[in-house]
């Protein structure tokens, strides 16, 4: 199986993390109620996260999973990157929302994102 071509979003978020000596991404969602939750990954690991996303459990999540079909996935949306400012110095943060698919790539009824939309 190929390696799938980058986009050019995807490209910039990893020149950027490069250059701006980025050492953490989190990768943020809300849960059912709105709360926001996150997951800190290395910019290693996200050029794997852009093709597969990222594996969690979701039954820890309020409202997302019960325990029997826990197994879910973050996968990040590069256009909503963005260096966190409270961190002036380097190495520094970033954040990127990220949408929420069930293990065979369909969305997640769960994630408020793609759930709120009328049919």
């Amino acid at each position: 199986m190929g390696k799938r071509k980058m986009d050019k979003q995807q490209e910039f978020v990893l020149r950027t993390l490069e250059e701006r000596d980025i050492r953490f991404v989190r990768l943020w969602f809300t849960d059912v109620l709105g709360f926001l939750k996150s997951v800190a990954v290395a910019p290693a690991e996200l050029e794997q996260a852009f093709d597969e996303g990222i594996g969690f459990d979701g039954s820890a999540i309020e409202g997302f999973a019960r325990v029997y079909e826990s197994d879910m996935i973050a996968k990040p949306d590069p256009s909503t990157f963005q260096i966190l400012p409270w961190r002036a110095e380097a190495p520094g943060t970033a954040r990127m929302f990220c949408d929420i698919l069930m293990p065979d790539g369909s969305p997640s009824f769960a994630d408020p994102a793609t759930s709120s939309s009328a049919p």
